[in-house]
């Protein structure tokens, strides 16, 4: 996924991957924090800037309130596929 703005602070293989964990349902905001140091207020300025406004909505739209984007609205905690990839 090609960057549209570069990000100063990540390399574009990094950014890649954040927008790919984002992206994911079952990734919490807090393993892509684990992982890259950025919250979910920064995720969302980075796929603001990168992202295509109609792809920034309909990511916005998808992941609004969705309980596994969350970890603290998860019902459950263990049990659930992990990727290869990802920290802890």
């Amino acid at each position: 996924m090609a960057s549209k703005r570069p990000d100063p602070a990540l390399a574009p293989d990094t950014i890649d991957r954040v927008i790919e964990m984002a992206w994911e349902d079952r990734t919490p905001f807090g393993a892509i924090e684990l992982q890259f140091g950025l919250s979910e207020s920064e995720v969302i300025t980075l796929m603001r800037r990168q992202l295509k406004p109609s792809s920034f909505r309909l990511w916005r739209k998808r992941v609004s309130g969705r309980k596994t984007k969350h970890r603290q609205l998860r019902e459950f905690t263990t049990g659930r596929f992990r990727s290869l990839n990802q920290k802890s």
